[in-house]
């Protein structure tokens, strides 16, 4: 209820160990989770709420048909809660009995992936056909046609990507466990390969950039991007997923790992945290805009070691077989195949009490 524009209500709090019961609420104590409402005092003036409707106006007037941040339509788009839980359910099967589900054996093992991949077949289907159907709504290939009264031409293209993917699950999982293998060898610090699966950040992010890669392979367009973008977000480590990498990849650490669209990668490559495999510029046409679709990341070869915080660019930049990149170094040049690029020993300034060579004045602040 409301009076004198003051708004109170009754909220319903546990007066199980805290401050708030300890203060307003005496404690039943034959049934410490017992529920009382609390009376709260708001603040709030109800009668300003009256400009909510003219807040409301303008804001989706700005919904206009040149506005390219917003989808008003009866097609709906690939959705990302779904995206996600896919990724899960694909974990699942590619590392059973180390993700969600427990107690798998010779006896429900059968059933239980028979179950995953019937609903991964149903989602797939739906969220492919979606995102088809979107990318050619905006890219303009849909003119003269309204491609949401076509939806069963588009989920019969999702259905038959949705297969093909699936069946790609027993490569995928030879491939990953090279990578897992190359993770141990490349790794003293852990004890088994059951710690990398469990614990590396670096496996998470190249497990879901070789299911976002399949996705590219067949024209998907919107949800490998999704996935790996996910990815980035839950492990910092930032993987394009039309980068084409060969087999037992190794990231160390991985925060702040950047693989670029183009890139190339050969076989027992490994790379530690920060490094960045870019573009070094951008070529543009007589408009002035990006020329999309060009080679614009490097390309490294098989049984390269790239250290932390690394830089190499450029489209024509190779890395040659058997190389090995230092710390911190920047490569914008091609690099011959068996050699190591460092920098040069830096040299250090060390201030000691009054024997302060870089002089009184000198002012470090961060």
């Amino acid at each position: 209820m409301h009076s004198g524009g003051v708004i109170e209500k009754q909220l319903p709090v546990s007066i199980a160990n805290t401050d708030l019961k300890r203060s307003c609420c005496p404690i039943d104590s034959s049934n410490s989770r017992t529920e009382r409402p609390v009376s709260i005092q708001m603040a709030s003036d109800f009668r300003l709420k009256e400009q909510l409707p003219r807040l409301t106006d303008a804001i989706v007037k700005t919904y206009n048909a040149r506005d390219r941040i917003n989808h008003l339509g009866h097609c709906p788009l690939p959705k990302y809660e779904v995206i996600v839980n896919i990724l899960e359910d694909f974990k699942d099967l590619l590392y059973p009995g180390f993700r969600r589900r427990e107690g798998l054996h010779s006896g429900n093992v059968t059933y239980h992936v028979g179950n995953l991949v019937d609903s991964l077949h149903d989602r797939l289907t739906t969220q492919i056909a979606r995102a088809l159907l979107h990318a050619d709504k905006v890219e303009g290939k849909s003119a003269g046609f309204n491609p949401c009264d076509h939806a069963i031409d588009y989920e019969a293209k999702g259905q038959t990507i949705a297969i093909a993917l699936l069946e790609r699950i027993p490569q995928l999982r030879e491939v990953l466990a090279k990578d897992v293998e190359a993770a141990y060898d490349g790794d003293p610090s852990v004890s088994n390969r059951d710690e990398i699966i469990f614990c590396f950040p670096g496996l998470e992010a190249v497990t879901i950039y070789r299911i976002a890669h399949e996705l590219v392979h067949f024209a998907v367009p919107f949800i490998p991007r999704m996935m790996t973008e996910w990815a980035h977000k839950q492990t910092g480590i930032d993987i394009h997923p039309g980068a084409r990498i060969g087999e037992s990849f190794f990231i160390d650490h991985g925060t702040g790992v950047v693989i670029g669209e183009t890139c190339d990668i050969g076989e027992h490559v490994k790379i530690y945290q920060g490094v960045t495999l870019g573009a070094l510029s951008f070529a543009t046409d007589v408009d002035g805009q990006l020329i999309r679709g060009s080679k614009r990341h490097p390309t490294i070869e098989d049984r390269v070691v790239i250290y932390a915080n690394a830089t190499i660019l450029g489209g024509k930049t190779i890395v040659g077989h058997d190389s090995v990149i230092g710390s911190s170094v920047w490569v914008t040049n091609s690099v011959a195949p068996h050699t190591t690029v460092v920098l040069e020993k830096p040299k250090l300034r060390i201030r000691n009490g009054r024997n302060d060579e870089l002089g009184h004045d000198s002012n470090y602040q961060i």
